[in-house]
C-alpha cells in the first residue's frame, strides 16, 4: 500500500520539523517527507488539511489486562482504544495473572498482541518471581522473548539484598529497570496524599516522604551498582528534585509522570471521588505545578498515560476500597495539548514528550518520521473538540476523572506500519 498524506502540519520533534509538508510511504515505511521518490503512485490519498501529522505516540505505561483480567479490560479493547487515541506502541507493566515473569507468557502476549496488526507492545518483565520481591527471575530468558525492560509494577522489593543483587544482574547484562519509588511500610494502607484534604476527609494518608525515601535508597543502589535505572510516575516536588540532582550527578536515571499527576491535584478527590483514586496519589497543586514544569524543563523525560482499566464493580465504592486506577490511552494526546496551551508551549515541545522522548527512554527506533522509518503516524485535529465520557471511550475502562471534560486534540487517522489502524470517519 502506498498512501500519500497530503497539506498536512508536519511536526517531527525528532528531526526538528514543524511546516507544512506531504508524507509519502510506502511498503510500511516513510519514504518521503516533503518530495516524493521518484515514480511514486499512491494507491490512497489523506487529505490533511488543517490536521497535524507527527510520528505515532509512545505510552510508556499502560495495562492491557491480560492474561488473567479481562473482565477489567481486553487485548482487543485496549488495543483499539490505543490507535483511537493515535498511540502506536505502548509498555505493559508485568502485573498480569499470572505475572510476566516465564517466557511463554510473554511469547503469548506478543503473539496476540502482533495477531490484531494493532500497536506495537513492549512488555517489562517482573524483576522478581510473581514480583514477591524474594526471587530473581530469568532474566535472560525474558530479554530474548521480548522484554524491553523489568520491573515491580506497583509492587516493592523490601529486601533489600534482594533488590541490589537484582539490580547488579541487571546492570551486567545491560538491562534497564523501571520501579515505582514508594516506601511500601510509609505507603501501607494509605489512599490518599497525607495532607489537609486527607485529613478533613478522614482517609489514611501517604505522605511524601514515601516517594523521596524510596528514591534515596534506589539511588544509593544506582550509584553501588551501575544500573540504568527509569523511575515511574514521580508525584511530587521533592522528588523531581531528587531525580534532577541525580541527574546533575551523572547517574544513569529517567523519570516519567502521568497525565492525571499533570493536570489534578488532592483536591480533585472532592467528595471521594472514586475515578481520583490512584497510585500514587494526587498531591497537593504546588507539586503538579513542578511536575509541569519539570516536563517542560525536560527534568521528566516523559508523560504517559498510566492507562489502568478498572471494572464497575471495582470502582463505584467508598473512597478507601475502591480500586486504584484511572484509563488514559485515549486521553494522552488531548491531555497533552491542554498542559502545552496552558503553558503557552510550542506543539513541536509538547509533542516530543508523548514521541521522540518517551522512544529515548526505551531505546527503540520510533517516535520520528525520518526516510525509513516505520510508518507509524498520527494524524489528528488540534482543535477537534469533544467532551470525555463513557460512551466516547473505546477502552472497557471508564474510569477516567476527567470524565466531563471538554478537550481538545481529536485524533483522524492512526497509520501502524503503514496500514490505517484507525479512521475516525470524520
Amino acid at each position: 500500500m502506498k498512501i500519500h498524506v497530503k497539506n498536512g502540519h508536519v511536526i517531527d520533534p525528532a528531526n526538528g520539523i514543524d511546516a507544512q509538508k506531504d508524507v509519502f510511504i510506502a511498503a510500511g515505511r516513510i519514504v518521503g517527507v516533503g518530495a516524493a521518490p521518484g515514480s511514486f503512485a499512491a494507491n490512497r490519498v489523506i487529505d490533511a488539511t488543517g490536521l497535524v501529522v507527527c510520528p505515532g505516540l509512545i505510552d510508556l505505561s499502560a495495562r492491557l489486562r491480560e492474561p488473567g483480567y479481562e473482565y477489567k479490560a481486553t487485548l482487543e479493547s485496549e488495543m483499539a482504544a490505543a490507535v483511537a487515541g493515535g498511540v502506536t506502541s505502548l509498555v505493559c507493566p508485568p502485573d498480569t495473572d499470572p505475572v510476566l515473569d516465564e517466557p511463554g507468557l510473554v511469547e503469548m502476549l506478543k503473539h496476540r498482541a502482533r495477531n490484531l496488526a494493532s500497536a506495537h507492545v513492549y512488555p517489562l518483565g517482573a524483576l522478581t518471581v510473581g514480583l514477591a520481591g524474594e526471587r530473581l527471575t530469568e532474566m535472560a530468558e525474558l530479554f530474548e522473548a521480548g522484554c524491553i525492560a523489568f520491573s515491580q509494577a506497583n509492587a516493592q522489593v523490601t529486601d533489600t539484598r534482594v533488590l541490589m543483587r537484582a539490580l547488579q544482574y541487571a546492570a551486567t547484562f545491560g538491562y534497564k529497570v523501571w520501579l515505582q519509588p514508594e516506601d511500601s511500610y510509609l505507603a501501607r494502607d494509605g489512599v490518599a496524599h497525607e495532607g489537609e484534604v486527607a485529613t478533613r476527609l478522614g482517609l489514611p494518608g501517604i505522605p511524601v516522604c514515601a516517594e523521596t525515601i524510596a528514591l534515596s535508597r534506589l539511588l544509593a543502589l544506582v550509584r553501588e551498582t551501575g544500573v540504568a535505572m527509569h523511575f515511574r510516575r514521580i508525584s511530587s516536588a521533592a522528588g523531581l528534585e531528587a531525580v534532577a540532582e541525580a541527574k546533575a550527578e551523572g547517574l544513569p536515571v529517567s523519570c516519567d509522570i502521568s497525565i492525571n499527576h499533570l493536570h489534578l491535584c488532592e483536591q480533585d478527590i472532592g467528595y471521594f471521588n472514586p475515578h481520583a483514586r490512584l497510585i500514587p496519589p494526587l498531591r497537593t497543586s504546588a507539586d503538579r505545578e513542578a511536575l509541569r514544569q519539570g516536563l517542560a524543563g525536560g527534568t521528566v523525560d516523559a508523560l504517559c498515560s498510566d492507562h489502568t482499566p478498572v471494572d464497575d464493580d471495582a470502582k463505584q465504592l467508598p473512597f478507601g476500597e475502591a480500586e486504584a486506577g484511572a484509563t488514559g490511552l485515549e486521553l494522552l494526546l488531548p491531555l497533552t495539548l491542554k498542559w502545552a496551551g496552558e503553558l503557552q508551549l510550542p506543539l513541536v515541545k509538547a509533542l516530543a514528550r508523548i514521541t521522540s522522548d518517551p522512544a529515548r527512554v526505551l531505546g527503540i527506533q520510533a517516535g520520528h518520521l525520518a526516510v525509513d522509518a516505520p510508518a507509524d503516524v498520527c494524524i489528528f485535529d488540534p482543535h477537534g473538540n469533544y467532551k470525555v465520557s463513557a460512551s466516547t471511550l473505546k477502552s472497557q475502562g471508564k474510569n477516567t476523572p476527567f470524565l466531563g471534560a471538554d478537550l481538545s486534540g481529536r485524533v483522524r487517522y492512526t497509520l501502524i506500519e503503514g496500514h490505517v489502524a484507525y479512521d475516525s470517519g470524520r
